[in-house]
């Protein structure tokens, strides 16, 4: 500080310079490639994908890469007993956000834990936000009136509009105990090749005019 002090004209030119030396050692928020996914523990290895600029002994500025991030908890939408999950992949982007705090003790125990380290805005303390995604891996057909889950060639979907659910996929297999279809309309079963209904214990089709069992 003694030598920024000397190198300063006032105390204004003095304070924003240690301003903007905190702001670069402070952790945030970077994007990152996954390297590799532990499914058990769901947390991810992820290299982050900006490069810091550094100044060498000789006194040089120059570019490094971050070292890689280990163990970093993956961050899915989860609430209420459900939870959405997808098969994250070696070479998936994301955004890992740095946690004011050493998140260890929570990480392994949950509830409300003391910090074990007094470490803030770590390398160590991210989290993986998955779903940023730079623009060589932009989303093709993207549905500006729907809401969809889809895969990202858009091949298999599922589209959400007022009144309307849309399911487009080669196969749709449904495994279920019951199944109950209520429709105050009309139901539409169209095929352009062969309709198979089969029941072990007997099949009926029964109408307010007619039935009909097998």
């Amino acid at each position: 500080m003694r030598n920024i002090a000397q190198r300063t004209e006032n105390k204004e030119e003095f304070y924003r310079i240690m301003a903007d030396k905190s702001k670069f050692e402070i952790r945030v928020a970077v994007p990152g490639i996954v390297q590799s996914f532990n499914a058990n523990e769901q947390t991810v290895t992820v290299q982050p994908a900006i490069r810091e600029r550094v100044r060498s002994q000789s006194g040089a500025m120059k570019y490094v890469a971050l070292p890689l991030l280990l163990d970093v908890p993956v961050v899915f939408p989860r609430a209420g007993g459900y939870v959405l999950t997808m098969p994250v992949a070696p070479g998936d982007e994301c955004l890992v956000i740095f946690g004011d705090s050493c998140m260890d003790a929570w990480w392994s125990s949950g509830g409300v834990q003391n910090p074990i380290e007094k470490r803030r805005h770590d390398l160590s303390d991210g989290y993986a936000i998955m779903g940023t995604w730079s623009q060589p891996r932009k989303i093709s057909n993207y549905s500006t009136n729907s809401a969809q889950l889809r895969t990202e060639d858009g091949t298999t979907h599922i589209g959400i509009q007022p009144g309307i659910i849309n399911l487009d996929a080669a196969t749709v297999n449904i495994n279920v105990l019951n199944a109950n279809i209520n429709a105050s309309g009309n139901v539409n079963v169209v095929a352009t090749k062969e309709i198979s209904i089969s029941g072990e214990q007997g099949v009926t089709i029964q109408g307010k005019t007619q039935s009909q069992s097998w």
